[in-house]
This record gives structure tokens, sequence and C-alpha cells, in this order.
């Protein structure tokens, strides 16, 4: 998904595309809109992911599968030694 302003909205579902324009045309020009942008580009992404209902049902139910950035290390360190 592009990360356009553009991009985002298009992604984004039902009144979170209201937010999203309310928040940005609020922003100033800079760092702040930058933020804006970040921020809800991160928001679309989850919004188009086709496992999202499912995901945030796990969270809220505190069934996620979790890890610890030492696994996540290991892994990688198996797969570069591959």
């Amino acid at each position: 998904m592009p990360r356009t302003i553009g991009g985002i909205s298009d992604a984004l579902r039902g009144s979170r595309r209201a937010q999203f324009f309310a928040e940005l045309l609020e922003a100033q020009q800079g760092p702040e809109l930058d933020g804006v942008l970040m921020a809800w580009w991160g928001r679309a992404m989850l919004d188009t992911d086709p496992e999202r209902d499912r995901v945030r049902s796990a969270a809220e139910a505190g069934s996620l599968p979790t890890t610890t950035m030492e696994e996540i290390s290991r892994r990688r360190q198996e797969r570069g030694a591959q």
C-alpha cells in the first residue's frame, strides 16, 4: 500500500477514513503532518490485513501468541546459518 494520503485513505475502513482526514486537515506541514501520515499508514496496513478480525479477537481475549526478542534473534541467527 502506498504511503500516500490516497493510499492510506483507500485502505481505511468505515469511519476511520473520516478520522484520518480530520487529523490530516489539522496537522501542520512538517513533522506533525509526517507523524499523522505515519500513524495512519500503520492503522491502514492493519485494516488491509485479511486476518485482522481474528488477530484483534485473539488480542482482546489475551490468547494472541507472543514471543521474546531473544527468540526472534535466535530464529534469525538459525536462518542465517543455513
